[in-house]
């Protein structure tokens, strides 16, 4: 396609019968060659430098997410504090309105040594007997100790409801002693007094233990004073683990601290 000192060019279409010539000096196609050698060598030197910026702009849009979800994790982290310092202000208005701490200071116990059982107080051999034998009046304290009393007995015609008896605030599992030497006259599971043991004593005295969580005597055992016949609890008609005591006398409810001089 040269000739002399130029350059012919023929360009034919595809489906044209005609074909186009252009003639070009031998230093113009020279320095169009060479023109296209320096313009692909600087795309592949701008690709080769423009890759790191490319990079580092993914690399920056990366660091701006992370940031994003710092700041929001931030963020919960405030709330957080605030609903927590609310809550601490809340527990010690509650103690101030209470009068004292929610939850007890424990003592050290570090230097002092924590007893390992109760310590056994044993009477003195001559000391009378605490209970009497055979059958008798129900005159001794239910429980092995005192109690706190929550209710008294209430007559007929009170504005609130009637109540037989006393309720004495005890733990679960404390041992129901028998007030006096009896016969179990009645004993089972009611919907008012829960798991009960009725005795018969002399003199037309009955004697009723109620709310037990465990019975420990059947039906017609003669029982002696002080004898565990049941174990406290919280069944039937309750709201807390507690001992319904209860005497009677000609089918008739009395106080039981009119009979029983122990206890509280």
């Amino acid at each position: 396609m040269s000739a002399g000192r130029a350059v012919t060019v023929v360009v034919h279409r595809e489906g044209d019968p005609r074909s186009r010539q252009f003639r070009l000096p031998l230093w113009g196609a020279r320095a169009l060659v060479g023109g296209g050698a320096l313009l692909g060598v600087a795309i592949a030197v701008g690709a080769v430098l423009y890759a790191p910026i490319v990079r580092s702009a993914a690399s920056v849009a990366g660091l701006k997410s992370r940031i994003a979800r710092l700041e929001a994790e931030r963020n919960q982290v405030q709330v957080l504090a605030r609903q927590l310092d609310e809550a601490e202000q809340r527990y010690e208005r509650i103690r101030g309105m209470m009068g004292g701490a929610v939850v007890p200071v424990l003592p050290d116990l570090s230097s002092t040594p924590i007893p390992a059982v109760a310590p056994l107080v044993v009477p003195p051999p001559d000391a009378p007997a605490r209970y009497e034998t055979g059958l008798s009046i129900p005159r001794h304290w239910p429980l092995d100790q005192r109690g706190i009393i929550t209710r008294g007995p209430i007559g007929a015609g009170a504005r609130d409801e009637t109540h037989s008896g006393v309720d004495i605030a005890v733990p679960v599992g404390t041992p129901i002693r028998a007030s006096g030497g009896g016969v179990v006259a009645e004993v089972g599971d009611d919907p008012e007094y829960g798991l009960f043991v009725l005795l018969d004593h002399p003199n037309q005295y009955q004697s009723l233990y109620g709310h037990a969580s465990r019975l420990l005597v059947h039906l017609g055992d003669t029982v002696l004073a002080g004898q565990v016949v049941a174990l406290a609890g919280s069944t039937g008609r309750s709201t807390g683990p507690h001992l319904h005591f209860e005497i009677r006398r000609g089918s008739r409810a009395i106080d039981p601290r009119t009979v029983v001089k122990e206890g509280p």
